[in-house]
Parts: structure tokens; sequence; C-alpha cells
């Protein structure tokens, strides 16, 4: 299968919380923790059980990373997959973050291709 993200993407423990906003920025879905599968500068893969969201849902985001600092970010839902025992998974794209933020995600990323 032929990659198509523009930057690589990273597995982390990281913690986020996504609270879901509609077309006129109102927020339908009160923060919720979610499982973090991997992350990059330009987007997120989520998985979350017994919920599902459709292509194009956005959210807004805080995600603490490694140095315990939280990231507020939204990003646009773009791939859904159905896993077993009603599992769901997400890949993101990150449609509002800072470049300083999306440069802490960076910088991790250099700090781990080295180790």
């Amino acid at each position: 299968m032929e990659e198509k993200r523009k930057n690589k993407r990273l597995d982390i423990d990281v913690k986020v919380e996504i609270e879901r906003l509609d077309e006129e920025n109102i927020t339908t879905v009160k923060y919720m923790e979610v499982e973090v599968t991997n992350i990059s500068k330009t987007g997120l893969a989520f998985r979350v059980p017994d919920i599902e969201f459709e292509v194009g849902a956005c959210f807004d985001a805080k995600i603490q990373i490694w140095t315990k600092e939280t990231i507020d970010s939204v990003f646009k839902v773009v791939r859904v997959n159905k896993l077993e025992n009603n599992l769901y998974e997400y890949g993101c794209i990150f449609v509002g973050m800072t470049d300083t933020d999306a440069l802490k995600i960076e910088i991790y990323q250099l700090f781990n291709d080295v180790q």
C-alpha cells in the first residue's frame, strides 16, 4: 500500500481529550478521552469504543504531550476503520494548530529517530 502521509507518524503515549464541533463551531460532544495510536505534526490517529463519527467531523482537542504540556488543536476526521469488538479507529489531520505546537511534535520525532 502506498504511503499517503506527508509526515512520519510516531507511536506515542499521549493523553488526548476531544470535543466535537458542529458547523457553527458549537460543541456537541463534551470532552472525552481517547486512545491515540500515533501522531505527527500534521495529524493523528485514535481509537474509541462504541462511538462512530463520520468522515469530515471536526474536533477541538487538548493533547497532553510527553513534557506534560498541553497543545490545543482542531482536527478533522479523514478516515474511519471499524475494528473488532465495536472499536473504531480514526485517521485525522490537524486543521488548527500553532506552528510552535507543531514544532514541539516535530522536535520529539527528531529526538525519537536519533535514539
